[in-house]
């Protein structure tokens, strides 16, 4: 089975962070190490499949609605050995721990979903799960009480990569493994920096975009990674992750990829005022990024 089409920004916070002392099954859990990040994925989906087969609200909960031992023990581990070196503040001390959070992640998931949806949809959803909206909003409340911050440590998106985000990373740290074909689970597209440097990019762009496009659009994506990033331990590490969306491109594809340095272009090319780059620019990302949204659409 393929991984999800996902891409993730993910927040790895010391160990120290997350509790003191930490809980031994957390403990037991960084030691063994057994996920990393190209299984994350495919244990979301799984726990997802698994929900669903069972008649569960939420993924990695239990029949009475508690969380699964799963909560303290899915976790993601790096190395801040593996961070590049940061300008204005390095990662760690180590190890650097990203709890994968699903329950929680899942129920926030579902009160925007059923926010958003049309009437219709959420009265067919409400009725296949046997479930009315305030007994999912009260689960649901007592998912995203999992989080051991005031936020979620992983955001992801389905098909696409919000441009804004490259804007926390240096192009040049760009890690690619192609591995042995587009299913390889070892095929990567990933970033990593310094929670300071990224908060540092984050405000000085955010400056730029908001003096040049008001508080909307990109700028309000920016905003809204700004204070995403204000509630980790000021030595954490963030990671962009292609994750299941390397499947999508050939290798030639994935080795030319140069959204990260064209992103930063447009940055320079709004600093300068140059119009004309600008709009060539905008078109080439369009031209890269389009094919998947039509692949979304199809499916």
């Amino acid at each position: 089975m393929p991984r999800p089409f996902a891409a993730y920004l993910r927040v790895y916070e010391p160990l120290l962070a997350l509790g003191d002392p930490p809980d031994e099954r957390l403990l037991e859990a960084v030691e063994a190490a057994r996920l990393d990040r190209s299984s994350a994925g495919e244990r979301e989906q799984a726990l997802w499949l698994k929900s669903q087969h069972v008649g569960r609200l939420l993924p990695a909960e239990l029949a009475d609605g508690r969380a699964a031992p799963s909560l303290v023990t899915d976790v993601l581990v790096l190395d801040p050995e593996d961070v590049p070196e940061g300008e204005h503040g390095d990662a760690g001390p180590g190890p650097l721990i990203c709890p994968m959070e699903i329950r929680a992640r899942s129920a926030a998931a579902l009160v925007t979903f059923l926010g958003d949806a049309h009437p219709a949809l959420k009265n067919a959803v409400l009725d296949a799960g046997g479930a009315s909206l305030d007994m999912i909003r009260s689960r649901a409340k007592s998912a995203i009480g999992d989080l051991s911050a005031s936020a979620s440590h992983t955001l992801s998106t389905t098909w696409t990569v919000p441009l804004p985000w490259f804007v926390l990373f240096d192009p040049g740290m760009r890690r690619v493994k192609l591995g042995k074909g587009r299913d390889d689970p070892e095929r990567e597209v990933s970033w990593r920096v310094s929670i300071a440097d990224a908060r540092y990019r984050a405000r000085e762009v955010g400056d730029l975009l908001e003096a040049t496009f008001g508080d909307s659009g990109p700028g309000r994506v920016l905003l809204e990674t700004r204070r995403w990033l204000d509630s980790f331990h000021p030595g954490s590490a963030v990671e962009l992750d292609y994750g299941g969306l390397v499947q999508l491109f050939a290798d030639s594809i994935l080795q030319s990829d140069t959204t990260a340095e064209e992103v930063h272009d447009i940055l320079d090319a709004l600093r300068t005022g140059n119009v004309d780059e600008l709009a060539e620019l905008f078109a080439d990302l369009r031209d890269f990024w389009g094919d998947l949204a039509a692949r979304e659409r199809a499916n």
